[in-house]
């Protein structure tokens, strides 16, 4: 019997604050929870600006514990009441100076599964991420929720092909991207590589990217937030590069086996002959 599952995505502009922006997202929960949804991912960062666009200690502020920080614990309650899995891309403090870029699983009873920390971090100029996040030293945990086997990528994450197989192999059926990501710098990426990360690896793929200019510079974040299948196929129409937008899509889950059966890329791997690529 096919397993459907109703999976949403939500890309937004900043607000101006942190409470309002929490607020919005909280809005998008109970909108996506009302249309079906059984999970549902946000932005990179989502509660804040892009900050990384400068550097500047101020912005520390926004870190906090995971998963004993109110905005977590706030998001519990909320997939509580909607029997939601929520993924929750946040700055963590693991103790003061020591802050990582995290996405926080939490499945639809609320309970705390675990977390991905971002293990690629760009320094580029507008991304000048290892001013703020130290690499990420997770590994590439895949999280048993009520809707299936989870995984997590985080933004600059999917340029590296190593991490999309190493959830592949942990049993990943759907993975989630949440990102920040610009015109000019990735835009001929983001509906590639993502799509031939879900080919290549044979699972869904959920990609999320905010939207609009914010104060803190130039950098014009697009949206365009999709699923794609793991033939490469967007599942309905790839969202606004422009405007706020809820992302529900059903994913056959049946595709996966249909898809893996037909190719046996995990079969006809040969990982005796890539010591190479784990060479410094």
């Amino acid at each position: 019997m096919s397993r459907v599952i109703r999976a949403a995505l939500f890309q937004t502009a900043w607000t101006g604050d942190k409470e309002s922006m929490i607020q919005v997202h909280e809005q998008a929960v109970r909108d996506a929870a009302a249309q079906g949804a059984q999970v549902m991912c946000f932005q990179e960062l989502f509660y804040g600006p892009y900050f990384c666009q400068v550097q500047d200690p101020e912005f520390y502020a926004y870190a906090e514990r995971v998963p004993d920080g109110p905005i977590v614990e706030r998001f519990q309650r909320l997939a509580r009441q909607h029997g939601i899995v929520l993924v929750l891309p946040l700055y963590e403090e693991e103790q003061p100076g020591v802050l990582y870029n995290t996405a926080a699983v939490i499945d639809a009873d609320g309970s705390y599964l675990g977390k991905y920390r971002k293990t690629h971090i760009p320094q580029v100029r507008g991304f000048w991420e290892k001013f703020y996040f130290r690499p990420g030293n997770s590994g590439w945990p895949v999280f048993d929720t009520a809707v299936g086997k989870v995984g997590v990528y985080i933004c600059y994450d999917r340029h590296f092909p190593e991490g999309w197989r190493a959830l592949g192999l942990e049993g990943a059926e759907i993975v989630f991207n949440p990102s920040a990501t610009s015109r000019g710098l990735s835009g001929y990426l983001w509906q590639l590589e993502q799509p031939a990360a879900a080919v290549a690896n044979e699972y869904f793929v959920g990609a999320i990217n905010r939207v609009g200019v914010e104060e803190l510079g130039d950098n014009d974040f697009y949206g365009t937030s999709y699923f794609v299948d793991p033939e490469a196929r967007f599942v309905g129409e790839v969202a606004s590069d422009k405007e706020t937008e809820l992302v529900v899509r059903d994913l056959d889950m049946a595709r996966l086996r249909e898809v893996r059966d037909r190719w046996q890329f995990y079969r006809d791997r040969a990982p005796g002959a890539y010591s190479p690529l784990t060479a410094p």
